[in-house]
């Protein structure tokens, strides 16, 4: 009789990843040095009726089971499917988008919260993560009693979705809950547990195409502005996150950085720009407005600039394939797509989830974000203040 081998409880998850992929039980038996197929069905068969508690037993036990209890009855196989599905369910509530892309430390909390109803196999097995792997998380992320201030602070930074650094926070602790620290003292408790906000990635350059009407550069980069509708800027964006392109048209107001009007579409066409246009113009009726955009086609168009002179508005272009002209709303839009995409893989989502997050970004955006330009207020907050 020949020598058992025995694998580790990693080499069982790689398998079914690599099984989930695709790939050939011959494929995964030359790159992993499997020996037996029969294992490798024997391993599947086990993590789709929800035994993959049985991927940590030593050698033997898991074929020390008879004949009669290997093979489950169809009840006890429908039992152990409806558990699994009830746990895939509470985890997807706890975590949407996709799981792969969480942190450890987070794992280690829905499992820890989902332990009560669950067992913490059958969590693991939704999530993918084998058994020592999650005890290793565990052991390095395990509870410490937090200071007041401590607990305060990743308060306010889950609230405002990890997007503040560390100056707003202390903003936010001096005026609205009197506690003057330094700041100094807030970075250090948010690199503690690892809650610094999200960093921007840089937007590359790029060069439009030939344009129609060329108007000049009448902003010339002063993006400051004494009163509500003086100076607007504008952009569209890619939203690459749904199951198709999508393309977001925005409109901001510099006097307070308020987004006037959005529209998002499937389509970077003309009526994108003069749909976010008129809503703009019927909310707010300017009076003396500067629009300024980048020379993209649809700004260039007759179309677009013709509808602005028809509500007397005077437009301004920033030089050709200089995104620095415009850089208050390119900054904006890589700001959205960095911190209310961020977890979000492209084609995981729907594009009405793509849709619904936006909306909520806007939202927050303006009513509840504040910024250090408005003496830490928000968009809204700062325009009534001036009222």
């Amino acid at each position: 009789m020949g020598t058992r081998v025995h694998y580790a409880e990693e080499v069982k998850w790689e398998v079914i990843k690599m099984k989930q992929a695709g790939m050939t039980n011959k494929e995964i038996m030359e790159q992993l040095g499997i020996k037996n197929k029969t294992q490798i069905k024997t391993w599947m068969r086990w993590y789709k009726t929800g035994q993959t508690y049985r991927f940590s037993q030593q050698v033997g036990k898991q074929y020390s089971y008879g004949k009669e209890s290997e093979e489950m009855s169809e009840l006890e196989e429908l039992k152990l499917k409806n558990k699994q599905l009830e746990a895939q369910l509470a985890i997807i509530k706890k975590v949407p988008g996709d799981r792969k892309e969480l942190e450890p430390r987070v794992i280690v909390q829905v499992v820890e919260e989902l332990s009560a109803t669950f067992k913490i196999i059958d969590i693991l097995g939704v999530l993918g993560i084998p058994k020592s792997t999650y005890y290793r998380w565990k052991k390095k992320y395990k509870k410490v009693e937090l200071t007041s201030l401590e607990e305060l602070v990743i308060k306010l930074c889950k609230k405002n979705f990890y997007h503040y650094g560390h100056r707003k926070i202390k903003s936010i602790l001096n005026r609205k809950y009197g506690i003057n620290v330094n700041r100094k003292t807030v970075q250090k408790i948010m690199q503690k547990f690892e809650i610094q906000c999200q960093v921007k990635k840089k937007r590359q350059k790029y060069i439009c195409g030939e344009s129609n009407i060329i108007v000049p550069n009448t902003l010339n980069r002063n993006f400051k502005a004494s009163r509500l509708n003086e100076k607007w800027v504008t952009d569209i964006t890619y939203l690459p996150y749904g199951s198709t392109m999508l393309y977001l048209s925005t409109i901001m107001d510099l006097y307070n950085n308020e987004i006037v009007a959005y529209k998002i579409g499937t389509s970077q066409d003309i009526n994108l720009v003069l749909d976010t246009l008129r809503e703009a113009v019927e909310l707010r009726k300017p009076v003396g407005l500067l629009l300024h955009s980048d020379q993209g086609s649809v700004y260039t168009s007759h179309a677009y600039q013709n509808l602005a002179k028809e509500k007397g508005i005077t437009t301004s272009m920033s030089r050709k394939g200089n995104c620095h002209d415009n850089a208050v709303i390119e900054s904006f839009h890589s700001s959205l797509k960095s911190e209310g995409f961020n977890a979000q893989s492209r084609a995981s989502i729907s594009n009405s989830k793509v849709v619904q997050i936006v909306n909520q970004y806007m939202y927050r955006y303006n009513h509840v974000r504040i910024q250090a330009k408005l003496n830490y207020l928000s968009p809204l907050e700062y325009r009534g203040q001036a009222a």
